[in-house]
């Protein structure tokens, strides 16, 4: 559901730091069968928000950026040392940077697949010259709004299962992900996954005016129980879109894939925010690991 608050966002490129990776921001519910998780990223990084300009302060320019930057991967370190295993990335829709913690690392996907089966439907109905069926519409809904397993069964087999979604990789610029026969168990990074819902945004992707538009009804419209994750990071005055997923995993202990990726649109941001976890004894602290990590990234960057 939207929320709100005017915050400024500005964004600069950086260097990697220590265990962190400076490249690289919705609502929903589902459930599938989370991986482990080890190196950084490439680099990229955000700037100083609101704060006086470097000038004013005497620092060199870009100083001010790299010191937000800095203090952002200690307090996503200091934080992971506390809790399972999470990455998170941010991206700038509208100057394209990117931030990431780990962002290179592999998890299982659970629900948060389902906006790339989304995607990949909507790329199809355009490369056939029509609009989405009314099942197909119906299904879609139902993936998105409910994050319902029957639909996106149905919708995966129908668009040619692991390697159907593949096909479309290359367009929706996904090069990390690797999608499996049970698509909740998908492995993806959240690089990936900020690009993804980058192209649902982006007037000069793939994916035109009408699919872009149903993607941000969907996503913005999930189900009340479902908002939570990236939802948690906007402030008044802004408006979320949103897919979360959620799975005990049988492989490790029943401990939980806890995942939320989506957008936060306001009048002075556009940023587009992915956090992948797993390891979790419940769903809860899940979530709490989730939503503080997103938050950290907004407390630091400033956007």
């Amino acid at each position: 559901m939207p929320r709100t608050r005017n915050w400024l966002l500005a964004v600069a490129a950086v260097g990697v730091l220590g265990g962190a990776g400076l490249v690289g921001v919705g609502r929903t519910h589902g459930s599938d069968d989370a991986a482990p998780a080890a190196a950084a990223s490439p680099a990229g990084g955000f700037p100083a928000g609101r704060s006086p300009a470097p000038a004013d302060r005497g620092e060199p320019p870009g100083e001010e950026r790299r010191r937000r930057v800095r203090a952002l991967d200690a307090a996503l370190r200091e934080y992971a040392a506390t809790v399972p295993e999470f990455s998170v990335a941010v991206l700038d829709a509208r100057t394209g940077e990117r931030y990431a913690y780990r962002g290179s690392e592999r998890y299982e996907t659970a629900s948060v697949v389902k906006v790339q089966v989304l995607a990949c439907l909507l790329l199809r109905a355009q490369d056939e010259n029509r609009e989405l069926t009314g099942e197909e519409l119906a299904q879609a809904r139902r993936m998105i709004r409910l994050s319902d397993n029957d639909a996106t069964t149905a919708l995966f087999r129908q668009l040619g299962r692991e390697s159907g979604l593949t096909r479309c990789h290359e367009r929706l610029g996904l090069t990390a992900t690797r999608v499996d026969k049970a698509w909740g168990l998908t492995r993806t990074t959240v690089d990936d996954q900020v690009t993804l819902l980058g192209k649902l945004v982006d007037a000069r992707g793939p994916l035109n005016a009408d699919s872009r538009k149903l993607a941000f009804t969907l996503m913005s419209t999930v189900d009340e129980d479902q908002v939570w994750g990236v939802s948690a990071v906007a402030g008044r005055g802004e408006t979320t879109t949103v897919k979360n997923g959620w799975l005990p995993r049988s492989t490790e202990e029943h401990r939980w894939i806890i995942n939320s990726v989506g957008r936060v649109t306001g009048d002075d941001v556009d940023v587009s925010i992915a956090v992948l976890s797993h390891g979790h004894g419940d769903m809860p602290g899940g979530i709490e690991v989730v939503e503080k990590a997103a938050k950290l990234t907004r407390r630091h960057l400033r956007y």
